[in-house]
């Protein structure tokens, strides 16, 4: 009876335990998940899932996404290929720390692991932080994806080959929508010609500002000449493909790809430069500029004598052969500024290149009364366009949100400490540096 009366009891505790246990348990482990989510690092993932973004705040990830997936959709775009990703990017955002300075501001780092190949990209996020270095990250570390997508099996401790600094630039300078004129003036004031060869053996990480512009306007003219030419885009998407077997000849490795380069390479870039700093020709000039170039036209000069021609004193006598000839020879150049100047002084030109005709043609009526209120209309131009340009500079300094970025160069220039020189310890210099401490004690 009794051990019929505990199998009783037993009958209905057990339940009971069994119920709580089952409750606690889960409990604990709602406890369990929260406190792993708690620990574990924050992440988004870009649309495309190709780009797992840890760090920073929900806000930044989401930015540092979109300009993933924008940088890859505008490198598909000029490839006219589609997204066939295999290896996912991990973009590690870490926050910049005084006591380590020494951490670069980007860091993409290749590695092979037992599941495959992993492709990681840590950005230092700074105070001033250069939005163009971290599009240009993210190209190279799309381009290294792209590379070894088909390399299944990479033996450890084999050096990674990764895209060249011209084809960075240069993709990046065929975006749509990006301001090409400095890079179209560098090559165009540039007296240096240089070779195919000594241009893709460059390192673009020695080079000052002016080289380095003028190397990213030779990139953009190079990118542009391939995917100009029969096949290039689809023939630069095979050239990406096969840079994990590239030679040490990078210009064999083009002409092998390329058949605009098959022939006399040298030849085709150096016509491939001209054509790209001719660009600038078919630019309209800014109002500055216009009349800069107006004044110049104005002051041709005679053949015989080399003095300036003067219309307001040939609108009084009749014009020699030499200034009919000065004259004809202003109003073609008159006709050519017109499509290029600025819309403001095109009227203005028109006006000088008519009178100009007039005055070749010896018809000198109304000339100078016209010559005199195209001078007073100009004068009241100008005017107007300094105070236009005195309006928009001080809204640009004082009423816009954020920085233009215009003077972003000499801004961090001018923050950088200047390196000091490192003293020598010859005798001599001992010498004068005691005595110097001397003096200023």
């Amino acid at each position: 009876m009794i051990r019929a009366g505990e199998d009783a009891v037993a009958g209905i505790i057990m339940p009971r335990l069994t119920s709580m246990t089952r409750r606690t348990i889960f409990i604990l482990s709602i406890f369990l998940c929260q406190s792993l989510q708690a620990e574990s690092p924050e992440r988004s993932v870009s649309p495309s899932h190709q780009f797992i973004i840890y760090g920073g705040g929900a806000t930044l990830r989401g930015a540092v996404s979109k300009l993933a997936e924008q940088t890859k959709a505008n490198l598909l775009a000029l490839l006219r290929q589609p997204d066939r990703w295999k290896t996912a990017i991990v973009i590690n955002l870490q926050p910049e720390q005084a006591n380590l300075p020494e951490i670069p501001p980007a860091e993409l780092r290749l590695s092979q692991t037992g599941s495959g190949m992993k492709l990681q990209l840590d950005l230092t996020i700074a105070q001033n932080l250069d939005a163009s270095l971290m599009e240009r990250e993210l190209l190279r570390a799309i381009l290294l994806e792209m590379i070894y997508r088909k390399e299944a099996d990479i033996a450890p401790g084999v050096a990674f080959v990764e895209p060249p600094d011209w084809l960075l630039d240069g993709v990046l300078a065929l975006t749509p929508g990006r301001d090409r004129a400095a890079l179209v003036e560098a090559l165009s004031v540039s007296q240096k010609t240089m070779s195919l060869e000594e241009f893709l053996r460059q390192r673009p990480e020695l080079l000052d500002s002016a080289g380095r512009t003028l190397y990213r306007a030779c990139s953009f003219a190079l990118v542009q000449l391939l995917v100009d030419g029969i096949e290039g885009r689809t023939r630069l998407a095979r050239y990406i493909d096969s840079l994990s077997n590239a030679s040490n000849d990078p210009v064999s490795d083009l002409k092998a790809q390329f058949p605009v380069l098959a022939g006399n390479a040298e030849k085709t870039w150096q016509s491939a430069l001209t054509q790209t700093s001719g660009a600038q020709n078919y630019q309209l000039l800014t109002f500055i500029e216009s009349e800069r170039r107006l004044d110049e036209l104005l002051r041709v000069k005679l053949p015989n004598n080399g003095k300036s021609l003067d219309l307001s004193g040939l609108a009084g006598r009749k014009a020699s052969a030499a200034e009919k000839a000065a004259l004809n020879h202003l109003g073609q150049a008159l006709l050519l500024f017109i499509g290029q100047a600025n819309p403001v002084l095109r009227p203005i030109a028109r006006d000088y290149q008519q009178m100009a005709a007039l005055l070749a043609r010896g018809k000198r009526r109304g000339v100078a009364k016209r010559l005199a209120r195209v001078q007073t209309t100009r004068e009241q131009l100008t005017a107007r366009m300094s105070d236009v340009d005195d309006y928009m500079n001080w809204f640009e300094a004082t009423q816009l949100p954020a920085r233009s970025g215009v003077f972003a160069d000499y801004l961090k220039a001018a923050s950088q400490p200047q390196a000091t020189a490192p003293r020598r310890r010859d005798p001599i210099s001992v010498y004068l540096d005691a005595l110097a401490d001397q003096f200023e004690d």
